[in-house]
């Protein structure tokens, strides 16, 4: 049963990277720490790396679509790895149920600002 719940985990993260750009902390991580019972940091780490084969093809899918602002990327890549970065480091510090609540609080504000906003 484990491995049908991580296929069709991988399966709407990757529907959800590729139409939406995202996947792996909105999908993943609350599927992984549910329906897996794997530890949220555990489950952090392990979709950072399962995105990245996901990102690379649905960003070449859109590339191929027209669809990629490289000068943009470029310029965001730098910074986003550094910030990646500090938030991994700030896992070690932060307890578990403190980080599900920010993670959860997160999901909540972004959810709410795209169905309230243009």
């Amino acid at each position: 049963m484990i491995y049908l719940y991580g296929a069709l985990i991988g399966i709407v993260s990757g529907v959800a990277s590729g139409l939406f750009g995202v996947g792996g902390g909105i999908v993943m991580v609350p599927a992984m720490v549910l329906l897996l019972k794997l530890h949220i940091k555990t489950a952090v780490g392990t979709s950072l790396v399962v995105i990245i084969p996901t990102a690379l093809t649905g960003a070449l899918k859109h590339h191929d679509l027209g669809h990629v602002n490289w000068r943009m990327a470029v310029a965001l890549i730098p910074t986003a790895m550094i910030g990646g970065f500090i938030g991994s480091w700030l896992t070690k510090p932060l307890p578990a149920a403190d980080l599900k609540r920010a993670f959860g609080a997160f999901l909540i504000l972004v959810g709410a600002r795209l169905l309230m906003f243009r």
